[in-house]
């Protein structure tokens, strides 16, 4: 593409250089940028990428866009000058990429906890339906049935939108992507229309980056405020921020609840680990879901698929043959009859949902044991919580690591502990050996009981001292209860 045909929809401070440059690419990172690229500099958290300039010209950028030039301007490369590279990269790859979402609908969910669960579950659903479908997600992208590994919610502008080219290249005709709090506050999204956004809930996390609940929660907001007023926005009117989300939206407003009255409504007839039977909107369905929480994500999903257009009998029909994300309280069962559950909570609304489910399933017919940690380098204010709800809610609890990344496990360990008093702590063991940790718990568990491995769930790695290694919670469980298949 000419460089003149990019920045069109933009609206540049100058251009030093050929505006007709041909440019075959667009990096954020210096590394990956080849002949004829164009090269953004961002000014990240951590790294600006203005000082990489010159290291992006040695790699064979023709085109720099920058805020600020560079001191000595290189012969035959062309600057493009803007008063923020945040807020044009996003137009200037949705443009490069041939604005893929004018081309399938995209649909965005945000909120806490539940993403991955609604995104993948819409995203299994709509190929049910026999459509193509893309998927932007924690735990992986997907182009149809083509996994394309994934290492952060919501990838930068360029991944994002080379992502979401080839999706519609391809012939897809829906995309369902996980909205981070980050990518809304850095316009990771920005060029992007979608045809409608859906929010689960809002507790506390990612305080390490966004400082204040208040800043997380506007930039939550920020995404339903960008929608367009042809899209539809769902909201959770069971949570205090359903409605204060969707205030000053143009989209198409619909609500769910289990408490309220709202567009899409269920309640629980009967739930066991296999499942629940519920009443959605009048109508009974069998589901492979487990627990409250649950029904409010496939309250979200049966709500975007009626607004996508499908009927509500279609829609159940689908949900009843629809199985949990890996990870997302999946069960695993000894042959003795003990029920380990392996789930993604890492923040303390997610334990205690979980938490919760089990002992309404469990109902005290046996003992409740819960594996937990936290990440390093995170957000710290949640250490201590998550301990306190882990103890409050079961009978036995083991504290051990979760990724601690580049802090020392014991540190973490600790931070936690700090939130106990002398009779919570006589309940709680700490091991800092994960391994060691579901270990202890499954050769002490009886055949009854049910054990919370909890914070990694689909994840199959370890990040111990900045290095990657392999760890799968429902390896060692498999191995400690002598599963082979």
């Amino acid at each position: 593409m000419k460089l003149n045909e990019l920045i069109k929809p933009t609206a540049p401070l100058q251009v030093i250089g050929n505006a007709q440059a041909e440019v075959t690419g667009m990096e954020i990172d210096s590394r990956k940028v080849g002949n004829g690229c164009a090269f953004i500099a961002m000014r990240g958290t951590q790294v600006d990428g203005h000082t990489y300039i010159a290291k992006a010209v040695e790699q064979g950028a023709s085109v720099v866009v920058c805020e600020t030039l560079p001191d000595t301007l290189a012969d035959g490369v062309t600057y493009v000058q803007y008063a923020s590279t945040e807020a044009v990269v996003g137009p200037l790859a949705t443009h490069f990429y041939g604005d893929p979402t004018q081309r399938m609908k995209l649909v965005g969910v945000t909120g806490t906890n539940g993403k991955t669960t609604i995104a993948t579950v819409l995203y299994n659903m709509f190929r049910s339906f026999g459509y193509k479908v893309g998927l932007c997600s924690t735990v992986c992208n997907y182009i149809d049935g083509q996994a394309v590994p994934t290492e952060c919610t919501t990838p930068d502008p360029i991944t994002l939108n080379r992502l979401l080219g080839e999706m519609a290249d391809q012939g897809c005709d829906y995309a369902f992507m996980e909205v981070s709090s980050h990518s809304v506050a850095q316009q990771r999204i920005g060029g992007l229309t979608f045809a409608g956004g859906l929010f689960t809930n809002l507790t506390l996390d990612h305080l390490d980056y966004h400082k204040t609940l208040e800043n997380y929660r506007d930039a939550k907001k920020g995404f339903f405020d960008m929608l367009p007023e042809n899209a539809f926005a769902i909201t959770n009117v069971d949570d205090k921020n359903g409605l204060f989300m969707v205030q000053n939206t143009r989209a198409t407003v619909r609500t769910y609840s289990l408490r309220a009255a709202a567009d899409f409504k269920a309640k629980i007839l009967e739930e066991g680990f296999d499942g629940m039977n519920l009443e959605m909107n009048g109508r009974e369905v069998f589901v492979q879901f487990v627990g409250r929480f649950n029904v409010s994500n496939l309250l979200a999903i049966y709500g975007a698929a009626v607004m996508l257009g499908h009927s509500p009998e279609e829609v159940l029909v689908a949900l009843s043959a629809m199985k949990p994300v890996n990870g997302r309280f999946e069960a695993i069962r000894s042959k003795e009859g003990v029920t380990a559950i392996v789930d993604y909570a890492h923040t303390p609304d997610a334990l205690v949902n979980v938490l919760q489910t089990i002992n309404d399933v469990l109902q005290h017919k046996g003992t409740l044991w819960t594996v937990c940690g936290c990440g390093g380098n995170r957000d710290k204010t949640k250490r201590p919580v998550m301990a306190r709800e882990a103890v409050k809610m079961s009978d036995r609890v083991i504290i051990t690591s979760d990724n601690p990344r580049f802090e020392e496990p014991q540190e973490i360990i600790n931070d936690m502990l700090a939130g106990l008093d002398a009779d919570q702590r006589r309940q709680t063991l700490a091991i800092v050996d994960r391994r060691e940790a579901i270990r202890t718990a499954c050769m002490m568990a009886q055949p009854g009981d049910v054990i919370l491995v909890a914070g990694k769930g689909h994840e199959d790695y370890q990040i111990i001292q900045g290095v990657k290694h392999h760890f799968d919670d429902h390896e060692v469980i498999r191995e400690c209860f002598g599963i082979t298949n």
